[in-house]
């Protein structure tokens, strides 16, 4: 099943799950730690009151560096933060789900060294992976899975999700690292 599709067929959680862990995956753009949004994470649990999601969300926007500064990649990380629903409702968390995907992919590929043959993430999130470059085709892995863990496992797949996340977050800290010995 194409990305596209898994995003189609997401109940809330999955859905505000996947635009969590995209943007966690991206959260060293914005200057947070690996801590950041944990509290949002647990939002997630089935024992979360119904306003948590958003006053977490609130106090993680308020950690995280905000002033939206910098290059594409870092103001595509800012929008996919601001983007984030104050309310759990699966009409708004799909619209930013699916928002967050196409960003995170394509921040991985701004940052990838490597070339990216397709013209958009588009068909990449569609399924078609011939010529895609490494990070791209590691993140679209764990968008997938974060989506399947929660469809097959419910709240039981969070801590599955979460891991997934945290190992693309370090991936990415790495990628910036890098970037910027390079650049500076």
């Amino acid at each position: 099943m194409s990305l596209v599709e898994l995003i189609a067929q997401a109940d809330e959680r999955g859905l505000a799950a996947s635009g969590l862990a995209c943007l966690d995956r991206c959260v060293p753009l914005l200057g947070g730690d690996d801590e950041t949004l944990r509290p949002v994470w647990a939002s997630l649990g089935d024992d979360a009151g119904d306003g948590e999601w958003g006053e977490r969300l609130e106090q993680a926007r308020c950690k995280l560096d905000a002033a939206g500064a910098g290059d594409e990649a870092v103001t595509l990380a800012h929008r996919m933060l601001e983007a984030a629903p104050a309310e759990r409702s699966a009409t708004g968390l799909r619209v930013w789900a699916d928002a967050c995907s196409v960003a995170s992919l394509q921040i991985h590929r701004l940052l990838d060294t490597a070339q990216d043959e397709a013209s958009s993430v588009d068909s990449r999130r569609e399924g078609r992976t011939d010529g895609m470059s490494p990070l791209v085709a590691a993140e679209l892995r764990r968008q997938v899975i974060v989506l399947e863990v929660l469809a097959g496992h419910g709240p039981a797949g969070l801590r599955r999700a979460l891991e997934v996340s945290t190992e693309g977050r370090r991936v990415l800290r790495a990628v910036v690292s890098r970037r910027s010995r390079q650049q500076g």
